[in-house]
């Protein structure tokens, strides 16, 4: 084993059951606060579509082109400085729904000092700077060595090419000496087994079920080292 690719929200981060309406609302009243019902609404049916999307054709969405989207269909002139002034009020409303697993850095920490290289790939529309701010305030940005957002990649998980992405990223050539560890048996354990790689799921019964069985099973991110153990041949 060379490698331990994670999923951000869901398992490195603590699940958040956020109401996407209220944070959707607080950037349609940025934008248009006397249009606000009506522009919120459609700011969350652009984002459930964009995601329905992603289980067909698997590509992957930025923030601006969501408001853009929702923008174009209200007839709605937002001028670009608009957008990001929107975007950043939206990514504000997380700011406190947003905590990393506590024992994630000391996860990590073990992992490599077993001498495996640590990645991170997030299915997201946020910009990257978001989530960098988050994994630099919880003191995790230092121990992973490549991150990759499909904000920045034209394709979601579980797409082939996002996996092969982040081993080429971590320089492993061969996926089966690399585990993804995610919370989404569809996105995660499917896409990643389906490149070849090993899989352990995060149980996680708010997201949908799927076919795809992981190499191993776990209920707390502290168990994954252990896991991790049962997925080595003893030498």
């Amino acid at each position: 084993m060379e490698a331990v690719v994670f999923d951000w929200g869901g398992t490195l981060s603590v699940w958040a059951d956020v109401d996407v309406e209220d944070m959707w609302r607080l950037a349609a009243r940025r934008i248009c606060p006397e249009r606000e019902e009506e522009l919120t609404s459609a700011l969350v049916t652009v984002e459930e579509r964009s995601w329905a999307r992603t289980r067909t054709d698997r590509r992957s969405t930025r923030l601006a082109d969501l408001l853009s989207e929702a923008s174009a269909e209200l007839g709605v002139d937002v001028a670009a400085a608009v957008l990001e002034e929107a975007a950043a009020h939206h990514l504000d409303s997380w700011t406190p729904h947003v905590r990393h697993h506590p024992r994630a850095a000391a996860v990590i920490t073990e992992l490599r000092a077993r001498g495996l290289r640590i990645g991170l790939l997030s299915n997201t529309h946020w910009p990257p700077s978001f989530h960098e701010h988050f994994l630099a305030r919880d003191g995790l940005d230092g121990l992973i060595d490549a991150r990759l957002y499909t904000s920045e990649m034209d394709v979601v998980k579980p797409h082939p090419a996002a996996f092969r992405r982040a081993l080429d990223a971590l320089g492993v050539a061969d996926p089966s000496a690399a585990v993804f560890v995610g919370d989404r048996l569809y996105d995660d354990v499917g896409g990643a087994k389906g490149v070849g790689m090993k899989a352990v799921w995060v149980r996680n019964h708010n997201v949908p079920s799927h076919a795809a069985v992981p190499d191993a099973v776990i209920d707390d991110l502290a168990e994954l080292p252990s896991a991790l153990a049962s997925l080595t041949p003893a030498s």
